[in-house]
């Protein structure tokens, strides 16, 4: 059976982005990489940048190879100047050196280097 995933609510309106990124095809490599995002496991000062620039959330999913990131942030976020903020934070860069490992991407990219933003082109609800 199929569940779906609590959506949190924050008590204002929203954006999301959606980006994509490719990881190596290699089934240890793969259970490396989600154990380094277990709640156990995550650096605690990525997790602290990421809400210091301003995400309320931020999501994986993953199916293979492929692993697709949702990010909610408040409507006058500005995403290019948070990225960069978040790439000068302290210990950022050596985070994304050692996920890195797992993805298909080039060494020392940031992170907004290595995702993909998706494009939304259908939503259902009405404006």
């Amino acid at each position: 059976m199929t569940e779906g995933y609590i959506v949190k609510r924050f008590g204002q309106p929203v954006k999301r982005y959606v980006q994509i990124l490719e990881l190596k095809d290699d089934p240890e490599s793969l259970a490396s990489y989600r154990k380094a995002h277990s709640r156990e496991d995550f650096w605690p000062e990525i997790k602290q940048g990421i809400q210091e620039v301003g995400i309320l959330e931020m999501e994986l999913y993953i199916i293979g190879t492929r692993e697709v990131m949702i990010v909610e942030t408040p409507l006058d976020f500005d995403w290019d100047k948070a990225m960069a903020r978040l790439a000068q934070l302290p210990r950022q860069q050596e985070w994304e050196n050692f996920v890195g490992r797992f993805q298909k991407c080039k060494e020392g990219d940031t992170s907004d280097e290595k995702w993909q933003m998706m494009e939304r082109f259908f939503y259902l609800y009405e404006d």
